[in-house]
């Protein structure tokens, strides 16, 4: 009997079979050739997703027509053949596989090039942006393109089509009395504004037959920026009986100003299946149709609790298969423990610029999957000594262990995690916890050899007589030479996450990175007055991240003082410059977020004794988890492969 008979009952929708209730997502990998067919990598990132047993795999960012449905320049043409054969390539694969393969259609609307949506206005309040008002000619033309590619879809060997209606594009711009104003039978009523959602779906099954399903995602909300969840719900019954699910998604993203550009996806700060409760309540209200939830969910156990309480019918899955596309599998056989959770850091995200690629933080193959694949196992099986038993030092000992070779980690604390355990009483980074967990069992399961309080030198490295060295020595916190730095009320952000009590209840912290915004906000949730100041422009984050944290700073109401420098610290605060001129900031206790200095030398000295040495994460440049784990990666399979 397995563990989550609810979750993987299979299920008929129409014609097709689907063999469990976790669904793929659409995610907008976008590694295309020039011509804009996907690449062979593009392909086998889906490809994954289906081997992970998921029961659909939806390939995002497809357009119905993109001279006038596409917002930049990349994306699926739908209406390409040369294109569409590279997709049946690509759905053959996953099909083969067991999964349902799916394409997104879209339709930027009034946010595409050609700036073509259901009311005239500014694109955002752009005056630059004008938006034309569509005629009804080119609504029912509209109409045929959805239709026409779903038929395209469904020639080439795609299963099921998901018609994008949320997230602020073309079907929730004629939903919303925010980007619709007509008085004809496109608008006014709720009836005549889910008009064009509702004949979407109908004109697909005319043309597909009615046992082809469509899946139409739908925003539940659009938070302070339109309707709410009473609209969410009049939206949803507009489309009951005529789309097949309805996907319950949330927010606006198409906006560039809106400040809820990024709630469709949710951070860490969110707790898991935080969108749950807005598919339980369409669900009271749709009796046709079937209803998905997204958003946040990757423990098996709240998937099967919300598939039978009936919150919902369907789970769908974005980030959490990006960050481990096994997790079907691994639910399946119960091996819950063995799950790699997203970590909902917006990686991914970022990671699109300048990549076109989705990569993960936590999984160093994610849109690499072509190229780890090429790897055979090494014929030379070596024994390797890692040193260091932080985020990469744990990859690097996993991935050498899974390619046969014997494995001695060695670090020289007492536990296995390195410099982010210092956040694991962080509510708000329980996920990170749960992964250091997850690849400490993973080294037991591997066998690796785990030797901590173990400090390596070259003299060790020559007994033990590995036949490769793998450096993942870390940094050490780095503290800019300002008078007062020594000072007993002087602390590192990572003493502070570890014991925020040794901190008083006024706070000041130096430098607006992360690691400083995040102990801002887990101060304050703590009840301490805290300030940030920072000696650039901005947050030092990448963009998506840097967006989340600068939200939660605002709604907290900490203040970040921007262009400021510390000049002094005493016992009453820091001494601070900006465009001001100086003043002092009263503080019972300064924090020092002011990055790291990488172990560079101590990665040098260990350098000369083995016949294979490489440097991976913080000690040869890396920044972050990403960096580390990818070279760590990286570094593994290069290892048995001279000679």
């Amino acid at each position: 009997m397995i563990k989550y008979k609810h979750l993987f009952d299979p299920i008929k929708i129409g014609d097709v079979v689907f063999r469990n209730r976790i669904f793929g997502s659409p995610t907008g990998h976008m590694d295309f050739n020039a011509d804009c067919t996907p690449t062979d990598d593009c392909i086998a990132y889906y490809e994954r997703k289906a081997l992970g047993g998921a029961a659909t795999v939806c390939v995002g960012e497809c357009h119905i027509n993109p001279p006038v449905s596409r917002m930049g320049n990349i994306s699926i043409d739908l209406t390409n053949d040369i294109i569409m054969r590279f997709m049946y390539k690509l759905a053959d694969r996953i099909q083969r596989l067991g999964a349902v393969p799916s394409v997104e259609l879209q339709h930027a609307g009034r946010y595409a090039n050609a700036h073509l949506g259901p009311s005239a206005g500014l694109v955002d309040g752009d005056e630059a942006v004008p938006c034309f008002e569509m005629t009804e000619e080119q609504i029912y033309e509209t109409i045929r393109m959805y239709a026409d590619a779903a038929a395209k879809a469904k020639y080439y060997g795609f299963g099921m089509v998901t018609v994008h209606g949320g997230h602020g594009w073309l079907p929730q711009q004629f939903f919303s009395t925010t980007t619709n104003t007509r008085t004809d039978k496109w608008g006014g009523s709720v009836e005549n504004r889910g008009r064009f959602a509702a004949a979407v779906c109908d004109a697909i099954h005319e043309k597909c037959g009615r046992g082809f399903p469509v899946e139409f995602r739908i925003s539940a909300t659009e938070f302070e920026d339109g309707y709410g969840i009473e609209g969410g719900i009049e939206y949803a019954k507009c489309l009951d009986g005529h789309a097949d699910i309805i996907h319950c998604s949330v927010g606006i993203h198409g906006t560039t100003k809106s400040e809820n550009s990024l709630r469709w996806a949710p951070s860490m700060f969110d707790p898991d299946g935080t969108f749950v409760k807005y598919a339980a309540e369409i669900k009271k209200h749709v009796k046709h149709s079937l209803v998905s939830t997204v958003g946040a969910l990757a423990d098996p156990a709240m998937m099967e609790e919300i598939i039978a309480s009936g919150k919902a019918d369907i789970i769908n899955v974005a980030r959490g298969l990006v960050c481990d596309p096994d997790l079907p599998n691994k639910a399946r056989a119960g091996l819950d423990s063995e799950i790699r959770k997203c970590i909902r850091c917006y990686g991914c995200n970022d990671s699109m610029f300048p990549t076109f690629r989705l990569l993960c933080a936590l999984n160093p193959e994610t849109g690499r999957e072509n190229e780890f694949a090429r790897y055979a196992p090494p014929a030379s099986k070596q024994k390797v000594l890692v040193v260091g038993g932080g985020v990469g030092g744990m990859q690097a000992a996993i991935s050498c262990a899974k390619f046969g070779h014997e494995v001695v980690l060695c670090e020289k604390s007492a536990r296995l995690g390195g410099v982010i355990l210092c956040e694991e009483g962080v509510p708000f980074k329980k996920h990170l916890a749960e992964y250091i967990e997850t690849q400490r069992n993973a080294l037991i399961k591997l066998g690796v050899e785990v030797r901590l309080n173990c400090e390596v030198t070259p003299e060790y490295i020559e007994r033990l007589s590995p036949d490769a060295v793998i450096a993942s020595l870390g940094s050490t916190p780095y503290t800019p030479a300002i008078e007062g730095a020594d000072g007993e009320n002087v602390f590192r952000v990572e003493e502070v996450f570890t014991n925020p009590s040794i901190v008083g209840q006024r706070v000041v912290i130096i430098g607006a990175g992360l690691s400083g915004t995040e102990l801002a906000l887990h101060l304050h949730a703590l009840g301490k007055q805290v300030e940030v100041i920072e000696l650039t422009d901005s947050i030092q984050a990448p963009m998506a991240q840097g967006h989340t944290v600068r939200l939660q700073l605002r709604d907290a109401g900490i203040k970040v003082r921007f262009n400021t420098e510390a000049k002094l610290i005493s016992r009453e605060g820091v001494k601070i410059a900006g465009a001001d001129g100086e003043a002092l900031l009263e503080a019972d206790s300064v924090v020092f977020a002011t990055g790291v200095k990488p172990r560079t030398q101590e990665a040098f000295a260990l350098s000369a004794v083995s016949p294979v040495y490489h440097m991976i994460g913080d000690c040869a440049g890396g920044k972050a988890i990403r960096q580390a784990t990818e070279s760590a990666q990286t570094v593994a399979v290069t290892i048995g492969r001279n000679g």
